[in-house]
C-alpha cells in the first residue's frame, strides 16, 4: 500500500515536472517574442532619429543661407528640374516598334526590370540604344522563303541570308505563330552583305530567334503571358537577364563590359571592343541623365 502511494506521488510529481516545463517554454518563447518586439521597435525609432535629424540639418542648412545664396538655389533647381523634364521628355530611339517611348518611359521599363534581374538601368538602357543603332544601319528585312532563308527589303528589293534556315527559321515561326502575328510581314533585322553573315534579329532587343527561345521562359515567368521580343517590356527583361547570366550583376565597369561584349559577339574578343566601349559611354551619359531626373544632380550650397 506504502509503494502504490508513493508511485502515485511520483506520477504526481512528474506530472508537475512537466506543468512546470511547459509554463517555462511558454514564458521563455513568450519573452522571446516580447524581445524581438522591442528590438523591431528599437529600430524603427532608430530610423525615426535618423529621419528627425535630417529634416532638423535640412532645415538648419536653409536657415545658414543669404537670402542671395537661397535665390541661387532655387534658380539652380529649378534649371536642374527644367533639364530633368527635357531629359524625360527625350525620344528613346528603338527598332522594330511603332513607337518609340521617351527616355523617361524607357527608364521607368529599366527600373522596373533591375528590381527583378539586378541589371542596372543605365546599362540596359545603353545596350537597347548601340543594338537600335545597329538595327537602323544594317535596314529591317522580312523573310519570305523558310527554305532558304532568303526575303525582301523593307521597299521590297530580295535579300539573302535574311534568317538562317537551319537555326532560326523554325524558331522564328513558332515564335510569330504563338504571337499571332504573320513570319512573313514581321521586321527582323537585315544581313550585313560586307558580313556575309545572316540577319534575323528581332524586335528592340535584337535577339536571333534561336538565342530568344533560351530567354522566352523566363520572361514569361515574370509577366504571365507569353514573351514578345517586339514588345518593349519583355524585349528590355530577355535583355537583361542575358546581361546578368554573364555577370552584369555585379554593377562593375569590367563586369558590365565583359556582359555587353557577350551580348553582341557570345565572346569577350577584343576585335570587337568598341561594342563594349561604347555601352560603356554611353551608359556613363545614361548614369548622369539619371541622376538629374532623380534629383541627384542638384549642387549643395
Amino acid at each position: 500500500m506504502a509503494l502504490e502511494t508513493l508511485n502515485l506521488k511520483n506520477q504526481e510529481l512528474l506530472e508537475d515536472i512537466k506543468n512546470l516545463k511547459s509554463y517555462l517554454e511558454t514564458q521563455k518563447q513568450s519573452l522571446d517574442e516580447e524581445k524581438a518586439d522591442v528590438e523591431r521597435l528599437l529600430k524603427i525609432q532608430l530610423l525615426q532619429k535618423g529621419e528627425s535629424e535630417k529634416t532638423k540639418k535640412d532645415q538648419e542648412y536653409f536657415l545658414r543661407l543669404t537670402e542671395t545664396q537661397y535665390q541661387k538655389y532655387l534658380k539652380e533647381k529649378e534649371e536642374t528640374e527644367k533639364k530633368a523634364a527635357e531629359i524625360r521628355a527625350r525620344i528613346f530611339e528603338l527598332i522594330g516598334v511603332p513607337e518609340a517611348p521617351t527616355f523617361g518611359e524607357a527608364l521607368e521599363i529599366a527600373k522596373y526590370v533591375e528590381r527583378i534581374t539586378g541589371v542596372r538601368p543605365a546599362l540596359l538602357l545603353a545596350v537597347m540604344t548601340q543594338e537600335s543603332n545597329i538595327g537602323k544601319n544594317v535596314g529591317q528585312c522580312y523573310l519570305k522563303n523558310p527554305a532558304t532563308g532568303d526575303g525582301v527589303t523593307s521597299d521590297g528589293k530580295p535579300v539573302s541570308k535574311v534568317m538562317k534556315p537551319s537555326r532560326d527559321v523554325e524558331p522564328f515561326l513558332q515564335i510569330t505563330k504563338e504571337l499571332g502575328r504573320d513570319p512573313y510581314n514581321t521586321p527582323v533585322s537585315c544581313p550585313i552583305p560586307s558580313v556575309g553573315g545572316y540577319g534575323g534579329a528581332m524586335g528592340p532587343a535584337q535577339f536571333i530567334p534561336s538565342t530568344w527561345m533560351k530567354y522566352r521562359e523566363g520572361v514569361k515567368k515574370i509577366t504571365g503571358k507569353a514573351a514578345d521580343p517586339w514588345d518593349i517590356k519583355d524585349a528590355f527583361l530577355a535583355a537583361a537577364l542575358y546581361l546578368a547570366d554573364y555577370g552584369a550583376t555585379k554593377q562593375t565597369s569590367d563586369a558590365e563590359w565583359k556582359a555587353a561584349m557577350i551580348y553582341f559577339s557570345g565572346s569577350t574578343n577584343t576585335k570587337y571592343r568598341f561594342y563594349g566601349d561604347s555601352v560603356i559611354k554611353i551608359a556613363s551619359q545614361y548614369e548622369e541623365d539619371i541622376k538629374v531626373i532623380e534629383g541627384r544632380g542638384l549642387t549643395q550650397l
